[in-house]
């Protein structure tokens, strides 16, 4: 499990499919009101309370998002709460959170590449190979970040695509969104082929 502060109300959670398998869960129950899930997230508020002095109180908004391949995103959003407390109310806020819990999965690889270099020949290989041409190229933090959507492949060759994008970089717990939002978008479609043509070799 790594956890990451992204603002002073905001954290994002990396958890691997071997971080679920560990505490019994299964990919699919994360969708379900189930007592395993709720552990895992006392877990997760536990261990963002030791390491980053995040404090989950008040309403949360947790956002979980489902990687192939990867794991699992959650972000937790702390808000501010609505309208004029009483003196009962702030002796309970400690004591009691509210949470909107928003699901969604995503079937994009995300990918991430230190070196330009092993762009280069990750997107050589993967048009060599007669994979994918297409995908999406970010600047992020320092790295470069390859994105993938599984609907411009043939399914069949979605998981060769994996493969090659895991020998030569790193899966990475950053959604489309934050890419978007705090990324630099380089090549906004069809980044392998226009990474060949501009590197050919």
């Amino acid at each position: 499990m790594k956890i990451e502060r992204l603002s002073q109300d905001q954290i994002r959670i990396f958890l691997t499919f071997d971080d679920l398998l560990e505490r019994g869960i299964q990919k699919e129950d994360l969708w379900r009101e189930i007592p395993k899930v709720h552990d895992l997230f006392s877990e997760m508020m536990d261990q963002a309370y030791s390491e980053l002095g995040f404090e989950a109180s008040g309403p949360l908004a947790v956002e979980v998002y489902a990687l192939p391949a990867q794991g699992m995103v959650v972000i937790v959003t702390r808000g501010k709460m609505n309208g004029a407390r009483s003196a009962d109310d702030e002796d309970t806020e400690d004591d009691v959170y509210e949470m909107e819990v928003t699901l969604e999965q995503s079937d994009v690889a995300t990918y991430a590449f230190r070196d330009f270099e092993d762009v280069i020949s990750v997107c050589r290989e993967l048009k060599r190979a007669k994979l994918t041409e297409d995908g999406r190229l970010y600047a992020y933090k320092g790295a470069w970040v390859l994105s993938i959507e599984p609907s411009l492949t043939e399914s069949d060759r979605f998981p060769a695509v994996i493969a090659l994008l895991a020998e030569y970089g790193e899966a990475t717990s950053i959604t489309s969104a934050m890419l978007e939002e705090y990324g630099k978008v380089i090549i906004p479609s069809g980044a392998v082929e226009h990474i060949c043509e501009y590197f050919a070799s």
